[in-house]
């Protein structure tokens, strides 16, 4: 089985884009409750651009569903993470000037404070994973501090302009994630899948859940949330069979 999380973060970006209450995040997580998903992801960004503060503790007061928040790997967002206390946090690179997340977190060169942070949540029940690249090298780092829970990006595989590229990015994705499968990880995976690219990725038995966001809500002013959500599980679960 491999589960899914729902991205719910660019529901606050249409609201936001008019500054007003509409189309609320709450009402969007509700939802979510109702589809059958297995948690909502939100990304809390330094620089507060879509979701909000007040959404992430709105919502973990009022939707029974296990979070997650992407957060820099700073103390600030672990503080706010540790008040919030979600099921999980993934600590994701954050660059202001970027449309979107570009890559995976650099564990190797970042591995002092990464491990600031861990023994800040030491005592929470929370369970932290890191956004990376399907790279032994990070892995590896990963493992050396002692996180037991990682999320590959699949943007370069998602973006890839040819076949032969495309081929090329799943195999490294293959490969790392039985790598890590065997160092004793929980796989996770996401960024750009959508309906024409999942299929290879959900059938990668050692991940064991997807992160699915933009296209999802993008797809939802089209045929709605529920519908949108559903053709995505069945052709995860077809991936599985």
């Amino acid at each position: 089985m491999c589960k899914l999380g729902i991205n719910i973060d660019h529901v606050a970006t249409l609201r936001n884009a008019r500054g007003q209450f509409h189309p609320d995040p709450l009402k969007a997580a509700m939802a979510l409750k109702e589809c059958n998903v297995d948690s909502i992801t939100m990304h809390l960004r330094e620089d507060r651009r879509h979701i909000n503060d007040n959404d992430i503790f709105l919502i973990k007061d009022k939707v029974d569903l296990p979070i997650n928040l992407e957060i820099a790997p700073t103390e600030e967002m672990t503080k706010i993470a540790l008040r919030l206390n979600p099921r999980s946090i993934c600590f994701v690179p954050e660059k202001r000037m970027e449309v979107t997340t570009e890559g995976g977190l650099n564990v190797k060169s970042n591995a002092i404070r990464i491990e600031k942070l861990l023994n800040l949540l030491s005592n929470s029940k929370i369970k932290v994973a890191c956004f990376i690249e399907p790279d032994f090298n990070q892995i590896e780092s990963l493992k050396s501090l002692g996180v037991k829970t990682l999320e590959f990006h699949t943007g370069s595989y998602a973006d890839a302009k040819t076949l032969k590229i495309m081929k090329q990015k799943l195999f490294l994705i293959k490969e790392a994630a039985k790598y890590a499968t065997q160092l004793g990880f929980d796989c996770h995976a996401g960024h750009g899948l959508n309906y024409d690219n999942v299929y290879n990725i959900a059938s990668i038995k050692e991940i064991k859940e997807l992160n699915i966001g933009h296209f999802i809500i993008g797809e939802a002013i089209f045929s709605g949330l529920k519908n949108s959500i559903s053709k995505m599980k069945e052709i995860i679960n077809s991936a599985r069979k």
